[in-house]
């Protein structure tokens, strides 16, 4: 789920003071609906994602893009961010070899690595890497009828 997470943050960081509704953000990203609405219920609950009611209502970002990271998304939506079960902080013997486990510490060594690596890219990067408004001229071009290849000459 993160990685649809990250398509649907990435959207309300490029216009973060606004709000959208599930549904828009849904035909803007591509990602179909009762996947964006999973997430953003998700989302908010974790207080990535604020929503609001009303005739201007929707979901906005509860933070600015650039204090959102992408390992704020990952631990909302799927939990803390460990390779394997024993590297959780509260989960250190529960498959019953800690005793003699050779791969531990330098597993834990990488999940480190990737956890600050997740720490360290935020919402405004990500969203500043997007073309502008390339991706809603695609989208323009989708749906015009395709030009006749018959020429009249």
């Amino acid at each position: 789920m993160a990685d649809y997470g990250v398509v649907t943050l990435s959207f309300l960081a490029r216009e973060p003071q606004d709000y959208f509704s599930s549904s828009r953000i849904s035909e803007s990203t591509g990602v179909p609906l009762p996947t964006v609405s999973k997430l953003l219920k998700t989302l908010v609950k974790n207080g990535v994602v604020v929503s609001r009611r009303g005739a201007f209502g929707g979901y906005g970002l509860a933070r600015p893009p650039d204090q959102i990271s992408v390992a704020d998304l990952v631990v909302a939506l799927d939990g803390p961010i460990a390779l394997a079960d024993c590297l959780q902080d509260n989960n250190a013997s529960v498959c019953g070899l800690e005793g003699f486990c050779a791969v531990r510490g330098p597993w834990q060594k990488v999940s480190d690595a990737i956890r600050v690596a997740l720490e360290e890219v935020t919402l405004a990067s990500i969203a500043s890497s997007f073309p502008g408004d390339d991706f809603n001229l695609r989208q323009d071009r989708r749906e015009m009828p395709s030009a006749s290849i018959i020429d009249s000459n």
